[in-house]
């Protein structure tokens, strides 16, 4: 049902955010030994200072969490527990609304979802890739894949985002097969390129 997808997507919300959260260095403060463990107080505190959560989120989190025989939470283990399976998840939710978005730009229940989402959605922004290829029938089809975090600043080199333009304009417009795959020689070229340049430097 929609409200089930709906918690869904806060549920990815929650756990994506944490990551980020037990990152930061103003969390890092309250693991004052820095031995990776903090008071469930702490956790509340170092949640309330970052100001992205609700209450409601964060008495949810505490739920959450395993405390050991001190009364303390291994907080980065909880972070990957819970922060990976929602990024593995929700990267093919996100993949799935944003496909829907395009195909069905007006439909009222779709709209709800993508603004109950717009938070998850914007986390995958970046590592959302796309590209366009003519299906057999001639129809334009978008494909969609990750771009990993060692990738992102690569895939949006200019000239790389140029490569990409120029191969799918040539993909679209009606040209011979040796010039299509010409570009997308030199695309990969200039990819696999821009990719061992930079693990030399």
């Amino acid at each position: 049902s929609q409200v089930n997808v709906e918690l869904l997507l806060q549920f990815f919300d929650i756990f994506l955010k944490i990551k980020d959260l037990t990152t930061s260095e103003a969390f890092q403060e309250y693991d004052a030994n820095k031995d990776g463990f903090i008071s469930p107080k702490e956790f509340r505190r170092a949640m309330e200072a970052q100001k992205v959560y609700t209450n409601q989120d964060m008495d949810y989190i505490l739920n959450c969490v395993d405390i050991n025989q001190d009364g303390k939470i291994d907080f980065m283990e909880f972070t990957e527990r819970f922060h990976n399976p929602a990024r593995d998840i929700g990267f093919n939710m996100a993949v799935l609304l944003t496909n829907l978005s395009e195909h069905m730009p007006h439909d009222i229940r779709l709209q709800r979802l993508m603004d109950k989402g717009k938070s998850f959605l914007s986390y995958f922004q970046d590592h959302l890739g796309r590209i366009e290829i003519k299906g057999g029938a001639g129809y334009i089809e978008r494909v969609y894949f990750e771009i990993t975090e060692s990738n992102i600043e690569q895939w949006n080199k200019p000239h790389i985002k140029e490569s990409k333009k120029a191969f799918l304009h040539l993909v679209v417009n009606e040209t011979d097969d040796k010039e299509k795959l010409e570009q997308f020689i030199n695309f990969c070229e200039d990819t696999i390129f821009e990719k061992y340049a930079l693990g030399y430097i």
